[in-house]
């Protein structure tokens, strides 16, 4: 039997975990597909609610288990529908998750780390620092959340969100062993029932989990590119210097090499002077040779005492109709959120952070003024 004190919080188990911590109680396997549909399908808590489990289970589970989803602190909506919350954790920390609207999908853009470990340049969230790892619960909390409050019937999941991207705080490949459990619980039919092509996870090029990832998922990916020569990628994702760009696209040839019909979705954020002009868009051209990639171009979001300005919609159209020209599938993302901070780069919930670094950045900030 399991004992109190090591209580476990049932939202973050996927199917095989579930099956193991109720054989562990003496129970059969199957009855892991009836608690993940009470926890996900219909938003159940309370054990004692679980109607079709007997009374002997529902007490073992409220003797060696919990359901808990963090706190909502803020929610804002904005003129789009662009929907963000603010979500307390229970060590005071917040995170940030937004839903995004659209005529024939809701996509939901989920937080994987308190903070982000990454500090790349031009991104508001790697300027508040780091504090810890997400936990599968707390990753998994943001989609249960959301379906609950976008459900037209209370507490029933009921597909209003049809996407979700691993795209919020943090970098997930940074936190593996929690996010995969959670994506996990996102494709299975008795959680949210998502196509393994509505799921992605976006990494700014984790070269060794990319590897592990391909062997045991079937998500889709993005990377975070945002510049087409390593002199230029290591200013703006210092990862690069780790992982440089040759190495980067071997392993996007490789992540879909038994998939012929899949893509990697190239994230290129669209920095006025920087990245924008007609030698980087051909650059670029000659980076994805033999890749099989599409790129979606985004109009940087500004942040207070950022350096970086949005490239102009000249600019962008320029660099649009180049990689267009060269037969690569290139979209310009619609900025969204903008109005409420949620739009792309620029959630930074609360953090505790333990690196010093969001410190660092404002006192540099402090010092240029003077």
């Amino acid at each position: 039997m399991i004992t109190q004190h090591t209580k476990i919080n049932l939202l973050g188990l996927n199917r095989k975990a579930m099956q193991d911590f109720l054989t562990q109680l003496g129970e059969k396997s199957y009855r892991a597909d009836q608690v993940l549909k009470w926890i996900h399908f219909n938003g159940v808590t309370d054990f004692q609610l679980m109607t079709n489990l007997s009374k002997s289970l529902r007490e073992k589970l409220a003797e060696n288990a919990y359901i808990q989803a963090p706190e909502i602190a803020y929610e804002n909506t904005a003129s789009d529908g662009t929907h963000k919350w603010l979500l307390r954790l229970s060590d005071s920390n917040c995170i940030e998750t937004v839903f995004i609207p659209e005529k024939n999908r809701g996509t939901l853009c989920v937080s994987s780390q308190v903070g982000c470990t990454l500090n790349c340049d031009f991104c508001s969230t790697g300027k508040q620092g780091f504090s810890r790892n997400l936990t599968s619960a707390e990753i998994i909390a943001q989609v249960w959340i959301a379906a609950r409050e976008l459900s037209e019937q209370q507490g029933i999941h009921d597909h209003a969100v049809t996407n979700v991207v691993m795209m919020g705080m943090g970098e997930p490949l940074l936190n593996f062993d929690n996010v995969v459990p959670a994506m996990d619980i996102m494709l299975d039919d008795l959680g949210y029932g998502l196509s393994k092509r509505r799921v992605t996870l976006s990494t700014a090029g984790v070269i060794p989990a990319m590897y592990q990832l391909r062997e045991i998922s079937d998500v889709a990916l993005a990377v975070s590119l945002h510049a087409p020569n390593d002199e230029l990628r290591n200013v703006l994702v210092a990862l690069n210097k780790k992982y440089p760009l040759k190495e980067l696209m071997q392993a996007c040839r490789d992540f879909f090499r038994d998939e012929k019909r899949r893509y990697v979705t190239m994230e290129y954020v669209m920095l006025a002077g920087v990245n924008d002009q007609p030698e980087h868009a051909h650059q670029l051209i000659k980076l994805l040779e033999n890749v099989r990639a599409k790129v979606n171009l985004i109009p940087f979001n500004p942040f207070p005492n950022t350096t970086y300005q949005r490239s102009d919609p000249i600019a962008i159209d320029r660099f649009h109709k180049i990689l267009m020209a060269a037969d690569i599938n290139t979209i310009v993302r619609k900025t969204r959120g903008d109005a409420i901070d949620a739009a792309c780069g620029q959630l930074v919930g609360q953090v505790k952070d333990r690196t010093r670094r969001s410190d660092r950045y404002k006192k540099r900030i402090a010092d240029s003024k003077h």
